[in-house]
């Protein structure tokens, strides 16, 4: 794969114009030159080959050589709603649910929400998307959605098929004949075994990831009372990207993609 650069505007015709950050990264890091070839997206979903015509301080012109729609997104839309961790592990949190190409992340607002989702964190993790995307071959954005507190997520999320909330066990002792495979909610059924998951392949599925103190006792009875399936990641306590992307891994793995 050649080096991936991002179009803020759309391709329209055969040329294009690089600005930003992404033509100071081409002409002043890569130290390209004319002739040079490369390849674009756009967030359209398809990818471009294309050749530098001319070099300039603050911009690259290109000619499109070659245009294919490309799809490397998963067969089910996923959404992510995630009550931020702190620091640079919000980074790492919006790099990998690209990777595994996550569709939409919902920046949640709990109770017990630690990292408050500003308009700058939420500007820096759409710029982390491109950078993502640029790296793991993703030709339409993730998209980071407006924060929303969870009862709003609750009372919108209604027409969506499968929704999952991620909350640890109660630390009890417990028969080997109550466990199953990690599940809290028995009767709803877990990942590993949910004839479901397997039945409706393609229907959206909505995922939430609490904050580091967890959902409160209101917020998983609220949850429960609008459908919503409650499930035990495992014995050991998980930090809420790990969680996050833990949950999307087994997603994907049980629905393929």
């Amino acid at each position: 794969m050649t080096d991936r650069y991002f179009l803020e505007t759309p391709v329209d015709g055969n040329r294009a114009v690089l600005c930003g950050g992404e033509a100071h990264h081409l002409v002043h890091v890569m130290r390209a030159r004319q002739g040079d070839r490369l390849t674009l997206f756009d967030g359209s979903g398809a990818e471009y080959t294309a050749e530098i015509s001319a070099l300039r301080r603050d911009r690259v012109e290109l000619v499109i050589v070659a245009q294919a729609e490309v799809d490397r997104e998963l067969p089910f839309p996923l959404t992510l709603a995630v009550a931020l961790p702190k620091g640079d592990r919000q980074r790492w949190l919006v790099e990998k649910a690209v990777e595994l190409g996550v569709g939409r992340v919902v920046p949640l607002v709990t109770a017990h929400s630690v990292a408050r989702p500003t308009a700058g964190v939420i500007m820096r993790m759409r710029r982390w998307v491109i950078d993502a995307s640029k790296q793991c071959g993703r030709n339409r954005l993730m998209q980071i959605a407006e924060p929303t507190g969870w009862p709003d997520l609750l009372a919108g999320s209604t027409d969506v098929a499968l929704r999952i909330l991620a909350h640890p066990a109660p630390q009890a002792p417990a028969r080997p004949t109550e466990v199953n495979a990690g599940c809290l909610d028995h009767s709803a059924g877990c990942l590993g075994q949910s004839a479901a998951l397997a039945q409706t392949p393609t229907d959206r599925i909505l995922a939430a990831i609490g904050p580091e103190g967890g959902f409160t006792d209101e917020e998983i009875a609220a949850a429960r009372r609008a459908g919503w399936r409650v499930i035990d990641l495992g014995p050991r306590i998980l930090r809420v990207e790990t969680a996050a992307v833990f949950l999307a891994a087994l997603l994907v793995a049980r629905r393929g993609g």
